[in-house]
Parts: structure tokens; C-alpha cells; sequence
């Protein structure tokens, strides 16, 4: 039996036809279910930067369908976060004096449904190379690989942005985050780019039904599920 059957025996006896139970989790947790996946396969819970089982990674079914490759913060930001870190700098090589809330602040989102807590995801992020979202933000691929969100003012469409948006940041082509090449693509190969990758996934009630295979993927397959077209900074 090679690891991919093992995997897909693992799954039958386990996993097929059943509901997740989560009874005995942190109900505010929302990896609760994943957990719970986790252990019917055997997989014992860490923060290790390697395949789950048998050389696969495995991903579990989201509330959006959505498969996640990981919670990679970006490696630099343009606020000083004070982890000793540098700001990420732009064009012109200018520092900005601004903290982690001064950036909510300015690029980021009130949340509504938690008492207007800001946040920077959804609306304002883009979410493909080529897009630009109504906060003014793209993706883009600079010149050393790295992927990066860039602001650009012009493009900004928020009535008030006048008065978020510092006069000194009222520019375009503004680097607001970068995630580094080198350390993006380790930590993607590590897991993906060795057996690949399956995801379990349910019915409209829950129900685990099926166990889809994927193949591995090195940096240049996975940026390509990004880009709508070639796009670079």
C-alpha cells in the first residue's frame, strides 16, 4: 500500500460519514474543526513548517470553499511594529513614523459585525495580481521576486481619503507590505512541493463525503494560481 492509499484508508475509517465534534473545543476557536480532522487522521497538532502526513499536506474545507496555504504575515511592514524589524521603505527610500493601529487607521477596514474593529483583509486587500481594490491597494511582483502590496492614491476610492491618508503618503506606487521571496518559497515547498496535498471535504450538513487529491506545487505552479495575467512592479 503506497501513502496515498494509506491516506484515502485513513479517511474511510476515520473520517467518511462523520460529523465533526467539536464539543470538547474552545468554541471561539475557529481551527476548532480542523483540530478535530486532525486527530481522525492521525495527525498530531504543531506548528512544524512540514507535510502533515506521508509527505502531503493537508487542508481542510472552509466555510468559503477557499483552500488557505498558510497564515503568512508579510515579512516587513510599512508601520515599525517594534519586533526590531525595519519598515518596509518605498520608492524613495522615505521612513514613515507610523504604528501598527496608525496603519489600521489609515488602510484598513472597520468591521461592523465586531463593533467596528478595524481590520486589514476583505475589502481593501486585493486578492489576484492585476487587481486593485476600492482602497487603492495592488498586488504586484517586484523586481527580487518579492510579493508586495503597493498603495497608490489615484486609485484610492473612499470619499474621505483625503483625511485617512497622511499627506506624505498621498502619493502612488507606496509599499505597504512585503513578503520576501526566499522565505515565501520555503515555507510553500517545505509543505506542498513534496507528495502535494488533499482536502476532505463535507456536505451541506456537515458531513465528511469525500477526499480530493492535489499535486505538489514549488513557488512558481502556486504564484501562478494568483495571477490573472503576468504582473510586475
Amino acid at each position: 500500500m503506497n501513502n496515498k492509499e494509506k491516506i484515502i484508508e485513513l479517511f474511510y475509517q476515520n473520517v467518511k460519514g462523520r460529523k465533526a465534534d467539536t464539543s470538547s473545543n474552545n468554541q471561539k476557536h475557529d481551527g476548532k474543526k480542523g483540530h478535530w480532522l486532525e486527530t481522525q487522521m492521525g495527525i498530531k497538532h504543531n506548528g512544524d513548517n512540514a507535510p502533515d502526513l506521508f509527505g502531503y499536506e493537508m487542508k481542510n474545507q472552509t466555510t468559503s470553499g477557499k483552500i488557505t496555504f498558510g497564515d503568512w504575515s508579510a515579512d516587513e511592514y510599512i508601520f515599525i511594529h517594534g519586533r526590531g524589524k525595519n519598515p518596509t521603505r518605498n520608492n524613495t527610500n522615505q521612513n514613515y513614523n507610523i504604528t501598527r493601529d496608525n496603519f489600521l487607521e489609515i488602510f484598513g477596514k472597520p468591521n461592523t459585525l465586531k463593533n467596528n474593529r478595524l481590520s486589514w483583509s476583505g475589502t481593501p486587500c486585493p486578492t489576484y495580481f492585476g487587481d486593485i481594490s476600492p482602497f487603492g491597494q495592488s498586488l504586484a511582483i517586484d523586481s527580487n521576486n518579492d510579493i508586495v502590496i503597493i498603495y497608490s492614491f489615484s486609485n484610492d476610492m473612499r470619499e474621505n481619503k483625503s483625511e485617512l491618508i497622511p499627506l506624505s503618503m498621498q502619493i502612488d506606487n507606496l509599499v505597504i507590505a512585503k513578503w520576501k521571496f526566499e522565505i515565501l518559497q520555503m515555507k510553500l515547498e517545505k509543505k506542498f512541493n513534496q507528495n502535494g496535498w488533499f482536502t476532505c471535504t463535507t456536505d451541506k450538513e456537515g458531513i465528511y463525503q469525500n477526499i480530493s487529491f492535489g499535486q505538489a506545487m514549488n513557488f512558481n505552479t502556486w504564484i501562478g494560481i494568483y495571477s490573472k495575467e503576468n504582473s510586475v512592479f
